[in-house]
């Protein structure tokens, strides 16, 4: 997949997960995904603790961070400004 593909399993609706990033179509943060792998857990075992999720979900998470890092506020919103998108619509 491209990065553009993995971004859109990620959306960010402050309904949901109080406006957190999440995976499309599920209430499981990325954080959620992330520690886990920073606690030595592999893909594998996120997979079997969060059925709803993809392997691809794991990797959009990586990216998704990967970008932050160059680009904080990933989706151009800030606090109180952000909407329901989805990270891929960014343009």
């Amino acid at each position: 997949m491209m990065r553009g593909e993995l971004l859109e399993r990620i959306s960010v609706d402050p309904n949901i997960c109080h406006g957190k990033p999440c995976f499309k179509g599920t209430r499981v943060m990325l954080s959620i995904v992330l520690d886990s792998l920073a606690e030595g857990s592999t893909p594998e075992e996120i997979l079997r603790d969060y059925p709803t999720l993809k392997p691809e979900d794991i990797q959009a998470a990586l990216v998704y961070v990967a970008y932050e890092c160059v680009c904080p506020d990933p989706i151009g919103h800030s606090g109180s400004d952000r909407r329901k998108v989805s990270i891929g619509e960014r343009g």
